[in-house]
């Protein structure tokens, strides 16, 4: 699964060419991931949204798709509504697409996840009132539920990408940082760099520091959070 998604990072970096083959490999390494463990959630959703996303000359196919929409059923219910919700997108159904993604809020036991990507959608379709709503309520379902505070760091992205509340998107990376709830999906490396440039913004010199430090000593390599120093 995760050798999947380093080559899928690989080929939206590439030229046609080498796209093609990579997305080929991509395509493998998720069906060789579903088969190996058919009732791991992330490796099907993985396999799922490629189908979604990819052209059919690599293997991707919204039929495909459904069928592990299916198989997501009996694993779980949630991924399986999102996997619809991302299908209906790629056909310009958004009606359909935000019933499913309401419908994975409805069934999931950890609704915070699916409520981050109920903001990302709406957020999509310009509608700022319920994607700012969708996050209000991804944070009150982290604090019922801290072990899901991943979501934190997903529904900052989407403040940050529209440069909406910066100190709400602050103290959400922080409890993101200092809850149970990390995960290697979101790298507390990056979540610390997006958290000093926040604390820049909101004119907190000793904070961005702070957060940039913790950033180099997780990975000091990292090019973003060497910037922070220019």
């Amino acid at each position: 699964m995760w050798l999947g998604r380093a080559l899928g990072e690989k080929a939206n970096a590439a030229n046609v060419f080498a796209a093609y083959s990579l997305g080929k490999r991509v395509l493998a390494e998720f069906q060789q991931a579903a088969k190996l463990n058919p009732r791991n959630a992330s490796g099907l959703a993985d396999l799922g949204e490629f189908y979604v996303e990819a052209p059919s000359f690599v293997g991707g196919g919204t039929g495909k798709a459904q069928s592990v929409a299916e198989e997501l059923d009996r694993v779980d219910p949630a991924r399986a509504q999102e996997l619809r919700a991302k299908i209906a997108e790629h056909q310009n159904d958004y009606t359909g697409a935000e019933r499913a993604y309401k419908l994975a809020v409805a069934v999931s036991t950890h609704p915070a996840y699916e409520w981050s990507t109920l903001a990302r959608f709406y957020n999509g379709r310009s509608r700022w009132a319920e994607m700012d709503s969708a996050i209000q309520n991804c944070v009150a379902a982290v604090e019922r539920d801290p072990r899901a505070g991943v979501a934190l760091y997903d529904a900052a992205g989407v403040l940050i990408a529209n440069k909406r509340d910066p100190a709400l998107a602050a103290k959400m990376l922080e409890n993101y940082l200092n809850g149970p709830g990390r995960s290697e999906e979101a790298p507390a490396f990056v979540a610390y760099v997006r958290l000093a440039r926040l604390k820049q913004q909101l004119g907190d010199a000793a904070g961005a520091k702070q957060a940039q430090a913790a950033a180099l000593t997780l990975a000091h390599e990292y090019a973003p959070a060497q910037d922070l120093r220019r």
